[in-house]
């Protein structure tokens, strides 16, 4: 078994050099869009607890009117 030439361990270097600078910048890429996604998924919650606690608010309000109603109804 014969070991490679230098200029082909070279070039291998170079190329391995060139895959793992090119597997950091996608892992960097991929940590940015992940802490984008954990924001806006917090974003979206947050909106989604604020949207139910309204949603609530305004059938507890209609609840209300309809007993008035009911109310209204019975003495009339």
């Amino acid at each position: 078994m014969t070991a490679p030439a230098p200029s082909s361990l070279d070039a291998e270097l170079a190329r391995l050099t060139r895959r793992v600078e090119e597997l950091l910048g996608m892992v960097d890429s991929l940590r940015d869009e992940n802490r984008a996604l954990k924001q806006r998924h917090e974003s979206l919650a947050n909106e989604r607890a604020s949207l139910l606690q309204k949603n609530e608010q305004v059938r507890a309000r209609v609840e209300a009117m309809i007993g008035r109603l009911k109310a209204l109804e019975h003495t009339a």
